[in-house]
């Protein structure tokens, strides 16, 4: 059941009702268009991981600004993407079981699909899929970079990958996905730079194997939102795929960001005081199932000496500190969310403003699209 949107187009903020996903446009729309610019005065392809925000409008505001399309991790997400008007997805992670080979082989009669591989079955599968749904895959060789997540080794476990790939009859064999995804929140400018070097020294290493051997290897891609500047400044990575950019949050404000692009917080919680029993603190109703705190809490924004303490299912206790401002009964607060995919993830409408106005309601279309 999707419930009714918490706010209607025109309406105040601060009569919107919580706990809600705001929005700040102005905010957003700055990130957008500096990635974008980024990309493009750095001659790279940027590709904007969809998994963050799980919202065809968003992806949409990403390829006009000049994104040549999306990121997903999972088919139900890159179906939403699709029926929501995307026309070129990657689904950047391994897709194994025939329920969801058979539809992402008939997604890619309607979208060019790409999609990762590390083992040859899976590889065998994909072709068949597409050979029975009539369609062509784009596949690329996870090569595993640093992560210690999926990805084969680099070298030539990746080549083998890739002639088998090219050998197939239903496939593209489209290049290497080298993404790095534990290098993003070191928090060190130097800890993130020199991690992507060695990932961009693999990576190439590994795209000469390939093309010793004979096959073209037309892309390495990867890259996220606390590393892209150093993937760019590689000249090894062709594309580019942050996603939290657009939104940010608490953990990555932690990162150092010394001599780097920086994009502005745009994504808050939405949340109101429902008790006041104690002079040093509050409770609001953003608890546990209104964000993700496995980055840690949310942090309360604009208003000093206030802290978002803990939380259970449906509470969110703030402590207020000694002299600081004590939230009225009933007053709204906003909250920085600790990690923005997976809260965002929680929810089924952005409430997009302007101003003290809402300008907006979008669905988050693709919420529970993790099958």
């Amino acid at each position: 059941m999707i419930l009714p949107p918490p706010a209607q187009p025109s309406q105040p903020v601060a009569q919107v009702d919580t706990p809600a996903l705001l929005l700040d446009l102005d905010a957003f729309e700055a990130n957008v268009a500096a990635m974008a610019r980024f990309a493009r005065e750095a001659g790279m392809r940027l590709r904007p991981h969809a998994k963050s925000h799980k919202c065809p409008p968003i992806a949409l505001a990403q390829i006009a600004a000049g994104a040549v399309g999306v990121c997903c991790q999972k088919v139900s997400e890159a179906e939403a993407m699709v029926d929501g008007g995307v026309g070129d997805v990657l689904v950047s992670n391994e897709v194994v079981g025939a329920p969801k080979l058979a539809r992402l082989a008939a997604l890619a009669g309607r979208a060019r699909i790409g999609v990762c591989a590390d083992d040859a079955g899976n590889v065998a599968a994909l072709d068949a899929a597409a050979g029975a749904a009539a369609t062509t895959l784009d596949v690329l060789v996870e090569v595993d970079v640093g992560a210690r997540r999926c990805g084969v080794a680099p070298g030539e476990p990746a080549v083998l990958l890739a002639q088998a790939i090219a050998a197939c009859a239903n496939l593209r064999f489209a290049g290497l996905h080298a993404y790095h995804g534990a290098a993003q929140h070191l928090r060190g400018v130097g800890e993130r730079s020199a991690a992507i070097a060695r990932a961009a020294a693999e990576a190439q290493a590994t795209r000469d194997l390939i093309e010793r051997a004979g096959i073209a290897c037309p892309l390495i891609t990867g890259a996220g939102t606390g590393t892209f500047a150093f993937e760019a400044a590689s000249r090894v990575y062709g594309e580019l795929q942050p996603g939290s950019y657009v939104f940010m949050d608490a953990d990555y404000g932690r990162n150092d960001w010394e001599g780097l692009p920086r994009f502005a917080q745009s994504l808050f919680i939405l949340t109101t005081v429902m008790s006041a029993p104690v002079a040093e603190r509050v409770v609001v109703d953003a608890g546990l199932k209104a964000h993700s705190i496995d980055s840690g809490m949310p942090l309360v924004h604009g208003r000093a000496g206030l802290a978002y303490e803990k939380a259970s299912d449906e509470h969110g206790v703030v402590a207020v500190a000694p002299g600081a401002a004590r939230p009225a009964l009933g007053e709204k607060l906003r909250l920085v969310p600790g990690h923005c995919d997976p809260t965002v993830n929680l929810y089924d409408w952005i409430v997009a403003f302007r101003g003290a106005t809402v300008e907006a309601v979008w669905p988050v279309a693709g919420r529970g699209a993790f099958y």
